[in-house]
């Protein structure tokens, strides 16, 4: 008995009605929840592809943890516990830095850039090494310091490594007062040639300029003194081997020290993406509401179409509850049909654009085709939001129209 409303609910659906408009708009309505199930899966892929550009350039910007000190700007890194994490088998490697905002000028244009001072290891193992795009990677000639621009910030200030004239950096005395009269001699300076630009990311572009970590000392005057230490680790290094590295230094650096991984070097951009893509969905879900109200039309003129049968169930003893159940499930089955339709086709485009990039990018960027990333959570929740819609909508109609026949 329990399975007699979907027994009669599958014979609804597959059975051809007296009535020709009802098999079209029920066609329309699996075709409509199809296109709309296929095109929120495909888009949330392409979001997710994006947002792998996006963490991928920040991979190569950004170590995987962050060192910098609680209060103030600068800190000697002398604690025992750079001991302890230099020696873990997942530690790539570790680098000291100096990072201030400071005045620039090239050849008579003047410009604010975040200047970066850097040690060897840095510049031996940083990433950024695979992203110069003109020039050469290198902060040392000789005894001379060298400097790396993002190509943004070139592009404004006309800098080109094969001209002779060189970078001047600018930071105010820390020791210094400042003079109204002549503010000039309250600043500190050194230059340094400019050797090469890199191309990472827009934001790093237009404002990054990396140096030798003396000569920012030197500037700043500064001893051992550095603002952050960078640690890179281990490729393959788990999320959960990460976070408890992350517990561990903080238990042995104690409050005096922030210690940041990539998510909370960036917390606002990545919450940015995490409600940019909620709203996505969300805007999409609302589309396929739109979408499943042809189920109700089309429910609405079944129930119409049936009400004989309606009226012989209910001669038989049929509870008002079992034939409700029926059209409800006839509704949601339409909803389903199309629900699986659709998945197979969004899954099926997607995977062949991952193989294939058939979907060409318009005009000159870093990929040549529209990335995408299928994911089992996305499946999930496209198939719970559209079943959930398919569900409501067909709710709406079984109530009404099965209440007032006798």
């Amino acid at each position: 008995m329990s399975n007699l409303p979907l027994r009669f609910a599958l014979r609804y659906l597959f059975a051809r009605k007296s009535h020709n408009v009802i098999n079209i708009i029920s066609g329309i309505s699996v075709a409509g929840m199809a296109i709309g199930t296929a095109a929120l899966l495909i888009i949330l892929s392409v979001f997710n592809g994006f947002n792998q550009l996006i963490s991928n350039s920040l991979d190569d910007a950004q170590p995987d943890l962050l060192v910098k000190p609680a209060a103030g700007k600068a800190f000697v890194p002398d604690s025992p516990a750079f001991d302890w994490l230099y020696g873990q088998d997942a530690v790539y490697n570790m680098s000291s830095v100096i990072e201030e905002q400071a005045f620039i000028a090239f050849d008579g244009k003047q410009s604010l850039a975040r200047v970066k001072g850097v040690d060897s290891v840095y510049e031996e193992e940083t990433p950024i090494r695979d992203h110069i795009t003109d020039g050469v990677f290198s902060l040392h000639r000789g005894t001379l310091p060298r400097a790396v621009v993002g190509s943004a910030l070139a592009w404004s200030m006309d800098i080109n490594p094969r001209f002779v004239a060189p970078l001047e950096i600018y930071y105010p005395d820390r020791e210094g007062n400042v003079s109204l009269s002549n503010p000039a001699a309250s600043l500190r300076s050194t230059k340094a040639t400019v050797a090469g630009l890199f191309a990472l990311n827009a934001e790093l572009d237009a404002e990054l300029v990396l140096v030798p970590i003396e000569t920012m000392r030197e500037l700043m005057d500064y001893d051992d003194e550095v603002s952050a230490v960078e640690i890179r680790l281990a490729k393959g290094t788990s999320d959960k081997a990460l976070k408890g590295m992350v517990r561990e230094l903080e238990q042995r650096l104690g409050p005096g020290y922030l210690v940041q991984d990539r998510y909370r070097q960036n917390e606002a951009l990545y919450k940015m993406m995490r409600y940019e893509k909620l709203a996505i969905y969300m805007i999409l879900l609302f589309i396929v509401i739109i979408i499943a109200l042809n189920i109700y039309s089309s429910l609405t003129m079944l129930i119409i179409e049936k009400r004989d049968d309606i009226g012989t169930l209910r001669s038989l003893g049929a509870p008002e509850s079992m034939t409700r159940r029926i059209f409800l499930l006839e509704g949601w089955l339409i909803s389903l049909l199309g629900l699986a339709i659709g998945l197979g086709i969004g899954v099926g485009c997607v995977l062949l654009q991952q193989k294939f990039g058939f979907i060409r990018m318009p005009g000159n960027y870093i990929i040549n085709a529209y990335p995408v990333i299928l994911k089992a959570t996305d499946i999930l929740w496209t198939a719970a939001g559209v079943a959930g819609v398919g569900y409501l909508i067909a709710l709406l109609p079984s109530l009404k129209k099965t209440t007032d026949n006798p």
